[in-house]
């Protein structure tokens, strides 16, 4: 689902600041280095809105490769520091994983989409309840921000255990 940290018309923050350059060093890295995951703190500055890259998963959903999408974005995002919120960036990822690359850029550019996007924050955050990210809905069982893999093995098992 979409979450936008700081939807437009609120600023967006800058990787050189104090806060990033805090929290990535502190958490985020310490983090990823352990579970062996390659990420970055994007060079973007100030960071991208998301609304467009979360409009152009709406065109991949409905083209069956939203889920290509998202991996293709998140991946261009935080390991290689690309802007997510270029139309050209997003049309060139779009085109990376066989999206028709003028069928998207004109999604995008007439905001095609905005209202589809709209509709799935709704949902994300009056009817699901998304307060944060990442955000884990496992069973009945809601969680909310960085798990440690045992909590989730944990609660999975449980959710298992009692069907």
């Amino acid at each position: 689902m979409p979450f936008e940290l700081r939807p437009e018309p609120h600023p967006t923050l800058r990787p050189e600041g104090e806060y990033l350059q805090r929290a990535w060093s502190q958490a985020v890295y310490p983090i990823a280095r352990r579970m062996g995951v390659p990420i970055v703190l994007p060079p973007v500055s100030p960071q991208p809105h998301t609304h467009l890259a979360f409009e152009g998963f709406q065109y991949a959903r409905e083209q069956g490769q939203g889920n290509d999408y998202n991996h293709r974005v998140l991946k261009a995002f935080f390991v290689e520091g690309r802007d997510i919120g270029d139309i050209n960036v997003l049309t060139k990822l779009a085109g990376e994983i066989g999206l028709d690359e003028p069928e998207f850029e004109e999604a995008l550019r007439s905001r095609k989409y905005q209202e589809a996007h709209r509709r799935a924050l709704r949902h994300a955050y009056e009817e699901a309840g998304v307060s944060g990210v990442p955000m884990f809905v496992i069973g009945g069982q809601i969680l909310t921000g960085l798990q440690a893999r045992e909590t989730l093995e944990a609660v999975i098992g449980e959710e298992l255990a009692n069907p």
